[in-house]
């Protein structure tokens, strides 16, 4: 495969919400995340970044129906109690049981249905403390990342974001998913995931050229590649 980026439509993006390969991909989807230990990965990442005070109110990208944060939530509640954490995505699919499972452990979670990049434009956008994307940024153009990172660079001071890392490796495991049993939508969408994915410093030169931000961009493990921006009041 080239290694250069790709970036191409994924079947799950169009499907309705109610379509059983779409429910079948979703499924899938968390079974990946937790054979990529993405939740552990960006537990990580955020704590180690989040200095100078526990986050009070984070704004997930591409959240989806919500259980990827609960997942971290249950990890991090000690450290960050009575977090308000809003659930952004295209689709509304959180349901009340997950709301509901986020208060039990002292969260706030609330669904907003919108496109990231507009969302973050208007005017009804809060500032939150940190701004979270687990296999988001990968489905956006290089000109709507440059949109979406200008926006959170004054929405927030902290963006902690883990997606596709492209390489042949990871190329070879996504067009293997039909020995683990994942569907047609999926394993149509893995392989374009990884090619639509990011490598070296890719990110970083989209950021916008401020003072006071630093950047970090590196590779956990064969599958995985985050992207951290940090403004430096946080230190």
């Amino acid at each position: 495969m080239s290694l250069s980026r790709n970036l191409e439509r994924e079947w799950l993006d169009d499907l309705p919400v109610a379509d059983i390969g779409a429910i079948r991909s979703r499924a899938d989807l968390a079974l990946l995340n937790r054979l990529m230990f993405q939740a552990e990965i960006l537990r990580r990442a955020l704590t180690r970044h989040c200095v100078g005070g526990r986050p009070l109110r984070i704004l997930e990208l591409g959240a989806g129906d919500g259980t990827f944060m609960l997942r971290m939530a249950r990890r991090l509640r000690r450290q960050f109690p009575e977090v308000a954490v809003t659930l952004l995505d295209r689709q509304n699919l959180v349901s009340r049981r997950t709301q509901d499972a986020f208060a039990e452990l002292g969260w706030q979670a609330t669904p907003v249905e919108a496109n990231a990049v507009e969302f973050l434009e208007s005017p009804i956008a809060a500032d939150v403390d940190v701004i979270t994307a687990n296999l988001f940024l990968h489905h956006l153009t290089e000109p709507s990342l440059s949109r979406l990172f200008r926006c959170s660079a004054e929405r927030t001071r902290l963006l902690v974001a883990c997606e596709p890392r492209r390489n042949r490796f990871a190329f070879f495991f996504s067009s293997s998913l039909w020995a683990i049993g994942c569907n047609h939508v999926t394993r149509h969408d893995a392989p374009a995931s990884v090619r639509a994915g990011f490598s070296g410093r890719e990110l970083s030169t989209l950021w916008p050229d401020q003072p006071g931000w630093r950047l970090g961009e590196y590779a956990v493990g064969p599958f995985t590649h985050c992207f951290v921006a940090r403004h430096t009041d946080h230190e």
